[in-house]
C-alpha cells in the first residue's frame, strides 16, 4: 500500500488556465498554486499540474490508452463524486457503466473530459482486492 509521505505527481497540458481552474475546482480539487503558465491542484491527495500548452492538447481524445483518474475504495465517496459531477454540470465523456460484469474485477466507471480534452476516469471496484 502507499505510504503517506509520498504524493503522486502528474503534469498535463491545458489550453486555458481560467477554464482549467474552474473545471478542477468544481470537481472538488483544491487550487494550490497559479502562475502565468500553469496551475497546480490537490487532486484527491495527489499533485496535478496543468501546464498552459494549447498546441499539445489532444484534438481527438480516446479513452484508451491515455487517461488518468482515481480509484475509490469507498462506494459512497464514489457515488458522491458522480452526484457532484452531475450537479456541477461537468462534461461526461462516458457516463457511469459497469465493466467486467459478474467477474471478480467487476467495477463501475465513468469518464469526464476537462476543457483541454484530458480524460479522467473514476472507478469503484466491488472487490477491493482487485484495485491493483
Amino acid at each position: 500500500m502507499r505510504e503517506t509521505n509520498k504524493v503522486f505527481h502528474l503534469a498535463i497540458p491545458c489550453k486555458n488556465l481560467d477554464e482549467t481552474a474552474e473545471f478542477y475546482t468544481k470537481l472538488g480539487c483544491t487550487l494550490a498554486r497559479r502562475y502565468r503558465d500553469r496551475v497546480t491542484f490537490n487532486f484527491f491527495g495527489d499533485q496535478l499540474v496543468c501546464h498552459l500548452n494549447p498546441e499539445k492538447v489532444d484534438r481527438s481524445p480516446e479513452m484508451y490508452p491515455r487517461h488518468f483518474g482515481m480509484t475509490f475504495t469507498d462506494k459512497e465517496e464514489f457515488n458522491q463524486l458522480i452526484e457532484l459531477a452531475i450537479r456541477e454540470n461537468l462534461p461526461f465523456f462516458q457516463t457511469p457503466m459497469t465493466r467486467f460484469k459478474d467477474m471478480q474485477e467487476e467495477h463501475i466507471t465513468f469518464f469526464l473530459i476537462d476543457p483541454a480534452n484530458n480524460l479522467l476516469e473514476f472507478k469503484y471496484y466491488h472487490d477491493v482486492n482487485m484495485v491493483y
